[in-house]
């Protein structure tokens, strides 16, 4: 039996093992990052230490420009998630034009969707766990450009990045060369949330970590899923290198 053969067998149980150890190590760094957690009646306030001081100079950075700055920063933050979302119905559409189901592009566009969702969910859950109050309102002198959303809203962690992470990493396992156009997109979303002072540095890394985790996880079961879908040949055949 040739060393291929061989590989193709055995993706389907190496994609669900990756995949329990993708969401292992992103949840063992969320949980580093996390300042507070169950149990606390009152909201988490991060007054010092590295996040706080590096959210004040990367937020007065952006306070001290010119006063149309704050309203293009808070323009490229959602572009940036439309930018990303765009491209996934793109490579999705591709590869449904090219080969319906069976185009591995097809379920990766599919399977990075769920992680997406997913990632989301999971997000909207660990802010009503941890309750970390955000920046613009724990922090003395703090001025976001952007408008401080409302009690409530918690900070941790970061919606935006972890909507990009998801969508960036997914898009990048699916179709690798656009690896080099949504990695620097989350990045970017990651970074303007803080700019725009209504996020932690440490915020966005939380995000960016449960988006990628569970964008990791989901398109690893994608051998699995071919397997079943259109059987154990196509699962093991590679995503074709150009949309």
């Amino acid at each position: 039996m040739s060393t291929e053969r061989k590989i193709r067998r055995r993706s389907p149980v190496r994609g669900p093992l990756g995949a329990v150890a993708a969401l292992a190590a992103g949840g063992a760094g969320v949980w580093v990052l996390a300042p507070g957690g169950l149990g606390h009646q009152d909201p988490v306030r991060i007054t010092s230490g590295a996040s706080a001081s590096g959210y004040r100079e990367l937020s007065g950075l952006a306070g001290d420009g010119p006063g149309w700055l704050g309203g293009l920063l808070e323009l490229a933050t959602e572009g940036t998630l439309v930018a990303l979302g765009l491209l996934l119905l793109w490579v999705g559409w591709r590869g449904w034009r090219d080969g319906r189901t069976k185009d591995p592009r097809v379920v990766g566009t599919v399977l990075t969707g769920v992680g997406t969702v997913v990632a989301y969910a999971a997000s909207e859950a660990l802010k009503l766990v941890v309750d970390e109050e955000r920046p613009c309102r724990a922090l003395s002198g703090a001025h976001p450009v952007a408008e401080c959303p409302p009690t409530g809203d918690w900070s941790f962690p970061s919606n935006h990045a972890t909507l990009a992470a998801a969508l960036a990493v997914g898009l990048a396992m699916t179709l690798p060369r656009l690896a080099a156009v949504t990695l620097p997109l989350a990045g970017a979303a990651a970074l303007l949330r803080v700019l725009v002072g209504v996020h932690y540095p440490h915020d966005v890394l939380a995000g960016a970590l449960l988006g990628s985790a569970c964008a990791v996880a989901a398109v690893l079961m994608r051998g699995l899923l071919l397997a079943v879908v259109c059987g154990p040949r196509v699962s093991g055949g590679r995503a074709p290198s150009s949309p």
